[in-house]
């Protein structure tokens, strides 16, 4: 049955263990079925920024093999240019740490110079700096956004959503802007971009779906899910394309609206 409790403290009752289950369960019980759908991924925060010569990651809460891990306090990461790519990562225990009153499993932040993210980790961006250079987090445009040096770079980052990880609100975010700037009046540009600004997080399935519609690409069945990068690049094809002030693909079929015709019956 679906239920609502929580304690009363009232003057004169004897505090209970269960009260105090109450109050440490309840937070979690919510936070665990909001988020049973949702993919491995950065659900919210984890922000990272530049600060000098320290990278500094906001608070915020990561989903990973089912569990939720939430950083509380915003933590700062030093860097020096090794001309390697270098990512950061979220690197999860194998097993919890067992107190006698306390079950914990923590995660740690690191820099690592292997690019692969391993069982067991999780990217918040990465970067490639060149000696003597100053890394970057503003982009000039959408394009700048995966510039290989001297640059944070979050393409490559997943995103908690429902079912399967999707690309970082960073990027959507900047393709939605851009493309309203093109001047576009395509309908799917226009509901798309206010979807990408308005959301920050859109849905994989919704991405594809919009790429596939602008691009003619197909769409059938058993689809293999696209990696972030070739979502980028074909983001990055479309931007291309409403520049230039060329329309939809002719294999997907000109959805725009067109100008009223009379017929006149004699």
């Amino acid at each position: 049955m679906f239920t609502d409790r929580y304690p009363s403290f009232t003057k004169g009752r004897i505090l209970k263990t269960e009260m105090l289950d109450s109050l440490r369960d309840y937070p979690r019980h919510m936070l665990d079925i909001h988020y049973a759908s949702h993919s491995d991924g950065v659900i919210t925060g984890a922000d990272v920024t530049v600060r000098g010569d320290v990278l500094t990651i906001s608070r915020g809460i990561v989903k990973y093999g089912g569990r939720l891990y939430s950083m509380e306090q915003e933590a700062e990461l030093p860097y020096t240019s090794t001309g390697k790519e270098t990512l950061i990562k979220v690197r999860f225990p194998e097993e919890p740490v067992l107190r006698s009153d306390m079950t914990a499993y923590t995660a740690e932040l690191v820099l690592d110079e292997e690019t692969a993210v391993h069982k067991g980790e999780l990217e918040l961006g990465r970067f490639k700096l060149k000696q003597g250079a100053r890394l970057r987090a503003d982009y000039e445009s959408f394009r700048d956004l995966m510039t290989e040096y001297n640059t944070l770079q979050f393409v490559h980052v997943r995103y908690s959503a429902f079912g399967e990880s999707t690309l970082s609100p960073v990027i959507m975010r900047a393709f939605g802007d851009e493309l309203l700037r093109s001047g576009s009046t395509d309908p799917y540009d226009l509901a798309f971009a206010m979807l990408c600004l308005n959301e920050g997080t859109a849905a994989l399935p919704v991405i594809e779906h919009y790429i596939s519609a602008r691009l003619g690409y197909s769409q059938g069945p058993g689809r293999k899910p696209k990696e972030n990068e070739q979502l980028y690049v074909s983001l990055r094809r479309i931007l291309d394309n409403a520049a230039a002030g060329k329309g939809r693909s002719s294999e997907a079929g000109d959805f725009r609206p067109r100008s009223m015709q009379r017929v006149l019956v004699d």
